[in-house]
């Protein structure tokens, strides 16, 4: 068999695993679906193939999200997720308040410094400073 004919038939196998009965490439086709199995993925460590009881199915990627994705899942998820994990809700909301103050501690303290680091090299600073602080009240 020459090279060429070696492609095409590979192409061949290639197109007709696109297209082979009951595969599901977007997750809006497996919505309400029941699942039957879920089958390890040879050569991708994590994946799997999902397969449904009506023998339709869908390659899932390795279950290892990143945090900002575990974060923002919770939230686009909560009408389904919360009223079965009310007390988990109550626990993610206290600590995303924790990390909020955290973050606005730091901006200020940031601030702070670089005003304090800055004051006797930009004596205009303190003036500006000053004039602000009087706009503000």
């Amino acid at each position: 068999m020459s090279t060429e004919d070696k492609w095409k038939a590979n192409m061949e196998k290639v197109a007709f695993t696109q297209r082979f009965p009951g595969l599901l490439l977007d997750w809006q086709s497996c919505e309400g679906k029941t699942v039957r199995s879920v089958v390890p993925l040879t050569g991708k460590p994590g994946a799997a193939v999902v397969v449904f009881t009506d023998a339709t199915y869908t390659i899932a990627p390795p279950l290892a999200p990143e945090p900002w994705a575990l974060g923002q899942a919770l939230v686009d998820a909560r009408a389904q997720l919360e009223p079965s994990h009310p007390a988990a809700y109550a626990e993610y909301d206290r600590l995303v308040k924790k990390d909020k103050d955290a973050l606005k501690s730091a901006r200020m303290e940031k601030i702070l410094g670089a005003i304090h680091n800055n004051a006797e090299q930009i004596p205009e600073l303190k003036d500006r400073l000053k004039e602000l602080v009087k706009e503000w009240k």
